[in-house]
Parts: C-alpha cells; structure tokens; sequence
C-alpha cells in the first residue's frame, strides 16, 4: 500500500482536508492506520465523528502510537468512539492482505 487510494473529487472541502490530514501524519506506520481508514470511512462519517476524527488527527504520535500498542491508557478526554472505529478497521482490513 503505497498511499491515497481515494478520489476526493466527491468530497466537501472539510472532507477532503481530513482525508489529506489523515495520509500526511509525519509517520508512514499512522499515514497507513489513518489513512485508510480515512479512505474507506470519510465519506460517511457523521459530522460528530468527523469532529472527533480531525481531534484524533490532532493527538501527538508518540501518545497515539502508545493507545493503539496499549502502552498507555487512553484519556477520558480522547475522542474514544472514532479511535473505536479506526481500531476496529484495522483489524478487519490488516496491512498484510
């Protein structure tokens, strides 16, 4: 998997800017996790999840990384739902395919 697999020409701006968020984290390891996610999801996120989608896209890598290995707990305050969903994809749709 090499990057963007998505055409954003469908795609609000708001739709399009998370997507290209979602490829371009700084760390290929999350640019795969959330980027496609973000392929196979933004399109129908609710506005709710996209909120809580940009929050996750926010969250330093290092802390990230640390919630999805189960090294550190996840705050109260992350957005826990979207970070439900993106781990449940990736279980589903693993790298190795």
């Amino acid at each position: 998997m090499s990057g963007l697999s998505r055409t954003s020409d469908d795609l609000s701006p708001r739709r399009r800017k998370i997507l290209y968020h979602a490829w371009h984290r700084g760390t290929r390891e999350l640019d795969l996790l959330l980027g496609r996610f973000a392929d196979d999801a933004v399109g129908e996120l609710t506005d709710t999840e996209l909120d809580e989608f940009e929050a996750l896209l926010e969250i330093d890598d290092r802390e990230l990384f640390g919630w999805i290995l189960g090294k550190a707990q996840v705050p109260d305050t992350a957005p826990k739902a979207i970070f439900a969903k993106v781990l449940a994809f990736a279980r589903a749709h693993p790298l190795t395919e």
